[in-house]
Protein backbone atom coordinates (compact mmCIF):
# COMPACT_ATOMS: atom_id res chain seq x y z
CA UNK A 1 0.00 0.00 0.00
CA UNK A 2 2.82 2.40 0.90
CA UNK A 3 4.53 1.61 -2.40
CA UNK A 4 1.33 2.35 -4.28
CA UNK A 5 0.89 5.66 -2.48
CA UNK A 6 4.51 6.58 -3.11
CA UNK A 7 4.25 5.69 -6.77
CA UNK A 8 0.95 7.48 -7.04
CA UNK A 9 2.38 10.56 -5.34
CA UNK A 10 5.29 10.51 -7.76
CA UNK A 11 2.87 10.27 -10.66
CA UNK A 12 0.89 13.27 -9.39
CA UNK A 13 4.05 15.28 -8.77
CA UNK A 14 5.42 14.40 -12.20
CA UNK A 15 2.15 15.35 -13.85
CA UNK A 16 2.02 18.66 -12.01
CA UNK A 17 5.63 19.38 -12.93
CA UNK A 18 4.83 18.84 -16.58
CA UNK A 19 1.76 21.03 -16.26
CA UNK A 20 3.57 23.95 -14.63
CA UNK A 21 6.50 23.75 -17.03
CA UNK A 22 4.09 23.98 -19.94
CA UNK A 23 2.56 27.23 -18.67
CA UNK A 24 4.90 29.61 -20.46
CA UNK A 25 3.97 33.31 -20.45
CA UNK A 26 2.11 34.24 -23.62
CA UNK A 27 4.44 34.61 -26.58
CA UNK A 28 7.44 33.20 -24.71
CA UNK A 29 9.27 29.87 -24.73
CA UNK A 30 11.36 28.16 -22.10
CA UNK A 31 15.12 28.13 -22.57
CA UNK A 32 16.45 25.20 -20.51
CA UNK A 33 19.21 25.84 -18.04
CA UNK A 34 22.56 24.14 -18.29
CA UNK A 35 26.11 24.56 -19.48
CA UNK A 36 27.30 25.52 -22.96
CA UNK A 37 30.40 26.92 -24.64
CA UNK A 38 30.05 30.63 -25.31
CA UNK A 39 32.03 32.40 -28.00
CA UNK A 40 34.06 31.20 -30.96
CA UNK A 41 37.11 29.01 -31.45
CA UNK A 42 39.64 29.16 -34.25
CA UNK A 43 39.63 31.89 -36.89
CA UNK A 44 37.11 34.32 -35.44
CA UNK A 45 37.23 37.98 -34.35
CA UNK A 46 39.27 38.47 -31.18
CA UNK A 47 36.30 39.77 -29.18
CA UNK A 48 34.54 36.41 -29.69
CA UNK A 49 37.44 34.42 -28.25
CA UNK A 50 38.18 32.25 -26.44
CA UNK A 51 35.22 29.90 -26.35
CA UNK A 52 34.57 29.24 -22.68
CA UNK A 53 32.07 27.35 -20.51
CA UNK A 54 29.05 29.20 -19.15
CA UNK A 55 26.24 27.88 -17.00
CA UNK A 56 22.84 29.57 -16.90
CA UNK A 57 19.55 28.97 -15.15
CA UNK A 58 16.42 28.24 -17.17
CA UNK A 59 14.48 31.33 -18.25
CA UNK A 60 11.73 32.47 -20.58
CA UNK A 61 12.39 34.35 -23.82
CA UNK A 62 10.11 36.04 -26.35
CA UNK A 63 9.69 33.80 -29.37
CA UNK A 64 9.90 36.86 -31.64
CA UNK A 65 11.43 40.31 -31.67
CA UNK A 66 9.16 42.99 -30.21
CA UNK A 67 6.93 44.21 -33.03
CA UNK A 68 5.69 47.64 -34.02
CA UNK A 69 2.21 46.65 -32.86
CA UNK A 70 3.43 45.64 -29.40
CA UNK A 71 5.55 48.77 -29.03
CA UNK A 72 2.62 50.94 -30.11
CA UNK A 73 0.51 49.36 -27.36
CA UNK A 74 3.21 50.25 -24.83
CA UNK A 75 3.41 53.86 -26.05
CA UNK A 76 -0.38 54.23 -25.99
CA UNK A 77 -0.53 52.94 -22.41
CA UNK A 78 2.34 55.04 -21.05
CA UNK A 79 2.73 58.07 -23.36
CA UNK A 80 6.37 57.07 -23.59
CA UNK A 81 8.64 59.22 -25.78
CA UNK A 82 11.61 57.41 -27.32
CA UNK A 83 15.16 58.73 -27.39
CA UNK A 84 14.97 59.48 -31.13
CA UNK A 85 11.89 61.66 -30.57
CA UNK A 86 13.66 63.95 -28.10
CA UNK A 87 15.96 66.89 -28.94
CA UNK A 88 19.60 65.99 -28.37
CA UNK A 89 21.10 67.28 -25.12
CA UNK A 90 24.49 68.65 -26.17
CA UNK A 91 25.91 68.57 -22.65
CA UNK A 92 25.02 64.90 -22.39
CA UNK A 93 26.24 64.10 -25.90
CA UNK A 94 29.64 65.73 -25.46
CA UNK A 95 30.44 63.27 -22.66
CA UNK A 96 30.66 60.50 -25.27
CA UNK A 97 32.80 62.52 -27.70
CA UNK A 98 36.50 63.46 -27.77
CA UNK A 99 37.18 66.43 -25.42
CA UNK A 100 37.89 68.88 -28.26
CA UNK A 101 34.61 68.21 -30.13
CA UNK A 102 32.79 71.32 -31.28
CA UNK A 103 29.09 71.91 -30.74
CA UNK A 104 27.18 71.09 -33.95
CA UNK A 105 24.60 73.47 -35.43
CA UNK A 106 21.21 73.49 -33.73
CA UNK A 107 19.56 71.72 -36.68
CA UNK A 108 21.87 68.74 -36.10
CA UNK A 109 20.61 68.53 -32.52
CA UNK A 110 16.98 68.15 -33.59
CA UNK A 111 15.28 64.79 -32.93
CA UNK A 112 16.32 62.12 -35.38
CA UNK A 113 18.22 58.90 -35.86
CA UNK A 114 20.57 56.92 -38.11
CA UNK A 115 19.15 55.47 -41.33
CA UNK A 116 20.74 52.96 -43.68
CA UNK A 117 21.09 54.46 -47.16
CA UNK A 118 22.39 52.20 -49.96
CA UNK A 119 25.26 53.56 -52.00
CA UNK A 120 25.03 53.85 -55.78
CA UNK A 121 28.18 51.82 -56.42
CA UNK A 122 30.80 49.69 -54.73
CA UNK A 123 32.62 51.46 -51.90
CA UNK A 124 35.37 50.48 -49.43
CA UNK A 125 33.80 48.43 -46.64
CA UNK A 126 35.92 49.97 -43.88
CA UNK A 127 33.90 53.20 -43.77
CA UNK A 128 30.33 52.62 -42.56
CA UNK A 129 29.65 56.36 -42.85
CA UNK A 130 29.27 55.74 -46.59
CA UNK A 131 25.93 54.00 -46.04
CA UNK A 132 24.65 55.52 -42.80
CA UNK A 133 23.26 59.04 -42.47
CA UNK A 134 21.66 61.09 -39.74
CA UNK A 135 18.03 61.81 -40.64
CA UNK A 136 16.04 64.38 -38.64
CA UNK A 137 12.59 63.01 -37.89
CA UNK A 138 13.61 59.35 -38.14
CA UNK A 139 12.16 57.37 -35.22
CA UNK A 140 10.20 54.19 -34.53
CA UNK A 141 7.08 55.59 -36.23
CA UNK A 142 9.11 56.81 -39.23
CA UNK A 143 12.05 54.38 -39.52
CA UNK A 144 13.59 55.90 -42.67
CA UNK A 145 12.60 59.50 -41.97
CA UNK A 146 9.47 61.71 -41.91
CA UNK A 147 8.25 60.47 -45.30
CA UNK A 148 8.20 56.85 -44.13
CA UNK A 149 5.78 55.11 -41.77
CA UNK A 150 4.89 51.72 -40.32
CA UNK A 151 1.41 51.37 -41.79
CA UNK A 152 0.83 47.72 -42.59
CA UNK A 153 4.00 46.77 -40.71
CA UNK A 154 2.55 45.92 -37.33
CA UNK A 155 4.26 42.52 -37.36
CA UNK A 156 7.66 43.89 -38.33
CA UNK A 157 10.18 44.33 -35.49
CA UNK A 158 10.24 47.80 -34.01
CA UNK A 159 13.47 49.66 -34.86
CA UNK A 160 15.00 53.05 -34.08
CA UNK A 161 14.80 52.21 -30.38
CA UNK A 162 17.63 52.89 -27.96
CA UNK A 163 18.74 50.59 -25.14
CA UNK A 164 16.81 52.83 -22.74
CA UNK A 165 13.67 52.47 -24.84
CA UNK A 166 14.03 48.69 -24.83
CA UNK A 167 14.49 48.61 -21.05
CA UNK A 168 11.42 50.81 -20.56
CA UNK A 169 9.28 48.47 -22.67
CA UNK A 170 10.56 45.40 -20.81
CA UNK A 171 9.75 46.93 -17.43
CA UNK A 172 6.25 47.83 -18.59
CA UNK A 173 5.75 44.26 -19.81
CA UNK A 174 7.03 42.76 -16.54
CA UNK A 175 10.09 41.39 -18.27
CA UNK A 176 13.74 42.34 -18.84
CA UNK A 177 16.42 42.27 -21.50
CA UNK A 178 18.34 39.00 -21.76
CA UNK A 179 21.95 38.87 -20.68
CA UNK A 180 24.46 38.30 -23.43
CA UNK A 181 25.06 34.75 -22.18
CA UNK A 182 21.34 33.99 -22.13
CA UNK A 183 20.97 35.41 -25.63
CA UNK A 184 23.73 33.25 -27.10
CA UNK A 185 22.51 30.11 -25.35
CA UNK A 186 19.01 30.75 -26.71
CA UNK A 187 20.28 31.53 -30.21
CA UNK A 188 22.17 28.24 -30.40
CA UNK A 189 18.86 26.41 -30.02
CA UNK A 190 20.44 23.41 -28.32
CA UNK A 191 23.17 22.89 -30.95
CA UNK A 192 26.70 22.77 -29.58
CA UNK A 193 29.47 24.68 -31.31
CA UNK A 194 27.88 25.05 -34.74
CA UNK A 195 28.65 28.05 -36.90
CA UNK A 196 25.00 29.00 -37.28
CA UNK A 197 21.87 28.51 -35.21
CA UNK A 198 20.65 25.93 -37.75
CA UNK A 199 23.96 24.07 -38.15
CA UNK A 200 26.89 24.44 -40.55
CA UNK A 201 25.15 25.07 -43.89
CA UNK A 202 26.14 28.45 -45.29
CA UNK A 203 23.18 30.65 -46.37
CA UNK A 204 22.72 30.99 -50.13
CA UNK A 205 20.57 33.21 -52.32
CA UNK A 206 18.25 30.28 -52.96
CA UNK A 207 18.25 29.17 -49.30
CA UNK A 208 18.96 32.28 -47.17
CA UNK A 209 17.80 30.77 -43.84
CA UNK A 210 17.30 34.30 -42.43
CA UNK A 211 16.62 37.89 -43.44
CA UNK A 212 20.11 38.95 -44.48
CA UNK A 213 21.66 40.79 -47.44
CA UNK A 214 21.81 39.12 -50.85
CA UNK A 215 23.84 40.60 -53.70
CA UNK A 216 26.63 43.13 -53.30
CA UNK A 217 26.79 45.13 -50.09
CA UNK A 218 26.00 48.01 -49.67
CA UNK A 219 24.73 49.02 -53.10
CA UNK A 220 22.83 46.09 -54.67
CA UNK A 221 20.37 43.91 -52.80
CA UNK A 222 18.70 41.27 -54.94
CA UNK A 223 16.11 40.65 -52.22
CA UNK A 224 16.56 36.92 -52.68
CA UNK A 225 14.93 36.36 -49.29
CA UNK A 226 12.00 38.59 -50.26
CA UNK A 227 12.92 41.63 -48.17
CA UNK A 228 14.93 44.79 -48.71
CA UNK A 229 14.78 45.82 -45.05
CA UNK A 230 12.98 44.28 -42.08
CA UNK A 231 10.74 41.24 -42.49
CA UNK A 232 7.62 40.43 -40.46
CA UNK A 233 8.46 38.11 -37.60
CA UNK A 234 8.12 34.34 -38.13
CA UNK A 235 8.91 34.45 -41.85
CA UNK A 236 11.89 32.12 -41.45
CA UNK A 237 12.17 28.77 -39.62
CA UNK A 238 12.49 28.82 -35.83
CA UNK A 239 15.58 27.43 -34.17
CA UNK A 240 15.66 24.35 -31.94
CA UNK A 241 14.07 26.21 -29.02
CA UNK A 242 11.23 27.66 -31.10
CA UNK A 243 12.71 31.15 -31.38
CA UNK A 244 12.33 33.14 -34.58
CA UNK A 245 14.81 35.57 -36.18
CA UNK A 246 17.69 34.95 -33.79
CA UNK A 247 19.76 35.34 -36.95
CA UNK A 248 19.32 38.42 -39.12
CA UNK A 249 16.33 40.76 -39.41
CA UNK A 250 17.43 43.20 -36.66
CA UNK A 251 20.20 43.42 -34.10
CA UNK A 252 18.89 42.86 -30.57
CA UNK A 253 19.82 44.72 -27.39
CA UNK A 254 21.14 42.73 -24.43
CA UNK A 255 21.45 43.95 -20.85
CA UNK A 256 25.27 43.76 -20.65
CA UNK A 257 27.83 46.48 -21.08
CA UNK A 258 30.14 45.65 -23.98
CA UNK A 259 33.84 44.99 -23.33
CA UNK A 260 36.00 43.66 -26.12
CA UNK A 261 38.10 41.65 -23.64
CA UNK A 262 35.44 40.25 -21.30
CA UNK A 263 35.94 36.67 -22.53
CA UNK A 264 39.67 36.73 -21.74
CA UNK A 265 38.81 37.62 -18.14
CA UNK A 266 36.85 34.39 -17.64
CA UNK A 267 38.25 31.04 -16.64
CA UNK A 268 38.56 28.83 -19.71
CA UNK A 269 38.15 25.70 -17.54
CA UNK A 270 35.56 26.63 -14.92
CA UNK A 271 32.08 27.65 -16.02
CA UNK A 272 30.97 31.22 -15.36
CA UNK A 273 27.56 31.01 -13.67
CA UNK A 274 24.84 33.37 -14.94
CA UNK A 275 27.34 36.05 -16.01
CA UNK A 276 25.75 39.49 -16.16
CA UNK A 277 28.60 41.18 -18.00
CA UNK A 278 31.17 43.76 -16.90
CA UNK A 279 30.47 46.73 -14.63
CA UNK A 280 31.30 49.19 -17.42
CA UNK A 281 31.87 49.15 -21.15
CA UNK A 282 35.20 49.40 -22.92
CA UNK A 283 36.15 49.43 -26.58
CA UNK A 284 39.52 50.91 -27.64
CA UNK A 285 38.03 51.79 -31.03
CA UNK A 286 35.39 53.95 -29.33
CA UNK A 287 36.99 55.06 -26.05
CA UNK A 288 34.53 57.88 -25.37
CA UNK A 289 31.27 56.03 -26.04
CA UNK A 290 30.88 52.81 -24.05
CA UNK A 291 28.32 50.49 -25.57
CA UNK A 292 25.76 47.90 -24.62
CA UNK A 293 25.85 44.50 -26.29
CA UNK A 294 23.81 43.91 -29.43
CA UNK A 295 23.45 40.44 -30.93
CA UNK A 296 22.12 38.53 -33.92
CA UNK A 297 22.99 40.61 -36.95
CA UNK A 298 20.43 42.19 -39.25
CA UNK A 299 19.05 42.45 -42.76
CA UNK A 300 22.29 44.28 -43.64
CA UNK A 301 24.62 41.38 -42.81
CA UNK A 302 26.54 39.79 -45.67
CA UNK A 303 29.49 37.42 -45.55
CA UNK A 304 31.68 39.98 -47.37
CA UNK A 305 31.19 42.55 -44.63
CA UNK A 306 29.33 41.35 -41.55
CA UNK A 307 28.61 37.68 -40.95
CA UNK A 308 27.03 38.56 -37.61
CA UNK A 309 24.06 36.25 -38.02
CA UNK A 310 26.24 33.68 -36.24
CA UNK A 311 25.24 32.93 -32.61
CA UNK A 312 28.70 33.89 -31.32
CA UNK A 313 28.88 37.25 -33.13
CA UNK A 314 28.73 40.31 -30.89
CA UNK A 315 29.26 44.03 -30.94
CA UNK A 316 28.76 47.11 -28.79
CA UNK A 317 26.43 50.02 -29.53
CA UNK A 318 26.07 53.27 -27.55
CA UNK A 319 22.90 52.85 -25.46
CA UNK A 320 21.38 56.15 -26.66
CA UNK A 321 21.62 55.06 -30.29
CA UNK A 322 18.66 54.19 -32.46
CA UNK A 323 19.21 52.77 -35.93
CA UNK A 324 17.03 51.32 -38.67
CA UNK A 325 18.37 47.80 -38.01
CA UNK A 326 18.32 47.60 -34.19
CA UNK A 327 15.43 46.17 -32.15
CA UNK A 328 15.10 43.80 -29.20
CA UNK A 329 13.22 40.95 -27.56
CA UNK A 330 12.45 40.35 -23.88
CA UNK A 331 13.39 37.70 -21.37
CA UNK A 332 11.90 36.75 -18.02
CA UNK A 333 13.39 34.84 -15.10
CA UNK A 334 11.58 31.65 -14.11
Amino acid sequence: MLGALTLGGFGVAYGLTKFFRAKAPAGMVEIPGGEFFMGSAGNAPAHERPAHPVKIDAFWMDETEVTNAAFAEFVAATNYITTAEKPIDWEQLRKSLPPDSERPPDERLAPGSMVFTPTTEAVPLNNFAAWWRWVPGANWRHPEGPASNIEGKGEHPVVQVSWDDAVAFCEWAGKRLPTEAEWECAARGGLAGTRFSWGEDVPTDSDPRANIWQGDFPYRNTEGDGYMRTAPVKQFPANGYGLYDMAGNVWEWCSDWYRVDIYTQRDAQKAAVNPAGPSAGWDPNHPHSPGRVTRGGSFLCHVSYCESYRPAARRGTPPDTGMSHIGFRCAKSK
